[in-house]
């Protein structure tokens, strides 16, 4: 599935995503528990702010990493990321 350049992801009703030095990584707090995230999953969700379109998302992350072409692994991540219900895609 092919997402368009202007869908807003952004984090979904009662998901926080925040900076934990403990762990050393970021994770998605909800009212159920926590999900400890790796380095590109908790980069990509900080971008989910439902204001910046995806392609400036994709955009931001390749020049943050210095490596284009991640479009397409971003995708896959937004997607499951939706059907997990962290985030909304509009």
């Amino acid at each position: 599935m092919t997402l368009h350049d202007d869908l807003l992801p952004r984090l979904a009703h009662g998901m926080r995503l925040q900076w934990e030095a403990v762990q050393g990584c970021h994770v998605l707090l909800y009212p159920e528990g926590m999900v400890k995230l790796n380095r590109s999953a908790g980069e990509i969700l900080q971008r989910c702010d439902g204001q910046t379109p995806l392609a400036q998302v994709v955009a931001r992350l390749e020049s943050a990493f210095g490596r284009p072409g991640l479009r397409e692994e971003i995708e896959r991540f937004l997607e499951l990321a939706a059907q997990q219900r962290w985030i909304t895609l509009s």
